[in-house]
C-alpha cells in the first residue's frame, strides 16, 4: 500500500463539491487515513507551494489557496500517487479526460478543484506538512 496527499481546493469546497470529490476518491479505492478542513493563511500557502515561488502564477496560487477553507487528506491504496493523478485528470480541466475530478468539478486551470502529490517523495513531504505522524496510523 502507498500513501499520498491531496487537497480539495477552496473552489470545490465553496461550490459544495467536497463530498462529491471525496466520494469519487473512495469510488476509486482510496482509503482516507486523515482528513481535516483548513483555512490556510497566506504564509502557510507560500510555504506549502514554495517549490513554485519563481513561477509567474505563484502569487495568484497563494491568494487562491488562502481565500477560503480547503480539505487536506491523507489517502492510501496500491499505487496511490499514480492513481490519484489519473483520477484527478489534467491540470487544465479543458484537457482532462471524461469522468475525472477536474473534468467534472474544476472551473479553470487555476481553480482546478484538487491538488495531488506528483511523486512518492513529494507525498511524504506534503503529508508531513499537514499531518503529524501520530495522526496517521
Amino acid at each position: 500500500m502507498e500513501r499520498t496527499f491531496s487537497i480539495i481546493k477552496p473552489d470545490a469546497v465553496k461550490n459544495g463539491r467536497a463530498g462529491l470529490v471525496l466520494a469519487k476518491l473512495e469510488e476509486h479505492g482510496f482509503r482516507v487515513l486523515g482528513l481535516r478542513m483548513v483555512h490556510m493563511s497566506q504564509e502557510t500557502a507560500e510555504r506549502f507551494y514554495a517549490v513554485h515561488k519563481e513561477r509567474p502564477f505563484f502569487g495568484s496560487l497563494v491568494t487562491f489557496m488562502s481565500e477560503g477553507p480547503a480539505v487536506v487528506m491523507a489517502l492510501e491504496r496500491e499505487d496511490a500517487v499514480k492513481k490519484l493523478r489519473e483520477v484527478m485528470g489534467a491540470t487544465n480541466p479543458a484537457n482532462a479526460a471524461e469522468g475525472t475530478i477536474r473534468k467534472l468539478y474544476a472551473d479553470s486551470i487555476e481553480r482546478n478543484a484538487i491538488h495531488g502529490s506528483d511523486a512518492p517523495e513529494t507525498a511524504k513531504e506534503e503529508l508531513a506538512f499537514f499531518f503529524a505522524g501520530m495522526d496517521l496510523k
